[in-house]
């Protein structure tokens, strides 16, 4: 399988408030490329967002703000491309919300979340939290919430599931976004 695996951090609540964001660019079932970038939000921090990912806003003040992230990363989100995420709820609707914060229009992509299909093909794991899920398939997740190792995780864990169940079982999973 050919995919994206994006995973975004935030400053705050706020969905328009992505201060890192980590994309894992996988070819044949293999990770081939990464980028990562911390991003200035320009909004201020809240302290439970930075217990979580450990980012504060000195670590962001020379960062570049999303509009310039986006000129790097917008050739991966065309309605061809399936972009994947862990709660790609979560991850879709930062994305859609800091592109319209910038006023630039969300693109039209494919996505799949790899939160649901876990759910749905392992069901006995007490929960299906990204390091759960990694634990129980024995992928490697040193730095939960941090973006990089997180967009990894969640584009090992798809491929083992392509690679354990086939890409027939999770093709129902593939939404089309915009």
């Amino acid at each position: 399988m050919n995919f994206i695996a994006m995973d975004f951090e935030t400053a705050s609540p706020k969905r328009y408030s992505a201060c890192s964001l980590s994309l894992a660019i996988v070819r044949d079932n293999q990770i081939v490329d990464e980028f990562y970038s911390l991003i200035n939000p320009q909004t201020p921090f809240n302290w439970r967002n930075i217990q979580i990912h450990g980012i504060h806003e000195r670590d962001v003040a020379n960062a570049p703000i999303f509009p310039e992230v986006w000129k790097h990363i917008a050739p991966f989100y065309t309605p061809d491309k399936l972009v994947i995420a862990h709660n790609a709820t979560f991850d879709n609707s930062v994305l859609k919300n800091t592109l319209e914060h910038y006023k630039i229009t969300p693109p039209a992509y494919q996505t799949l979340d790899t939160l649901r299909t876990s759910q749905k093909l392992l069901p006995r794991l007490p929960n299906h939290k990204l390091n759960t899920v990694a634990d129980a398939l024995k992928i490697e997740l040193n730095h939960h919430h941090n973006a990089l190792d997180d967009a990894q995780a969640c584009a090992d864990i798809l491929i083992n599931q392509v690679e354990q169940f086939g890409p027939s079982r999770l093709k129902p999973f593939v939404k089309m976004l915009g």
